[in-house]
């Protein structure tokens, strides 16, 4: 397996149907007003910076960045293909993440997942690597479907 992650620019097809299938499954489990994933449109604005991961030209996995401020930025749209979850693809994505948000100059990386048991493997993947509960930050507000992660980088 030779797998790389690459900044993404939104354009391939195998991307949009990878977001789709995340936004579906956001959908699936949580009310709407309680579904945060940005949709291909929020993911093109300019505050945000997507990264697609691939082994060779099979699409694997997503994670994108959005700068709240010039030093706090919001992990968003963190989804790998079914076929390949378990096999440490979640990880290889958020760690390139939080290199990021360090070689930004970065102090704080923060979060918003579901509370739903279906979110419960990314819950213990983020507080595997230093993330801890907190309160709603940025627009967020209390939610009871909603679980706020935040990390110091």
């Amino acid at each position: 397996m030779t797998v790389h992650i690459e900044l993404d620019d939104l354009t391939r097809p195998a991307v949009h149907r990878l977001l789709a299938d995340h936004l579906a499954d956001m959908h699936a489990t949580s009310p709407a007003e309680s579904v945060h994933a940005l949709d291909l449109s929020g993911l093109r604005r300019p505050d945000v910076t997507m990264w697609t991961l691939w082994d060779d030209d099979a699409l694997l996995g997503c994670v994108a960045v959005r700068e709240l401020s010039p030093v706090d930025g919001e992990l968003k749209s963190m989804r790998t293909v079914a076929e390949a979850r378990g096999r440490g693809l979640g990880r290889l994505l958020l760690e390139h993440v939080i290199a990021e948000a360090q070689r930004r100059g970065y102090r704080r990386l923060s979060l918003e997942t579901g509370s739903q048991d279906f979110f419960a493997p990314a819950r213990r993947l983020y507080a595997r690597h230093g993330f801890t509960e907190c309160p709603p930050f940025g627009d967020y507000t209390l939610d009871p479907n909603s679980v706020y992660m935040t990390r110091e980088v």
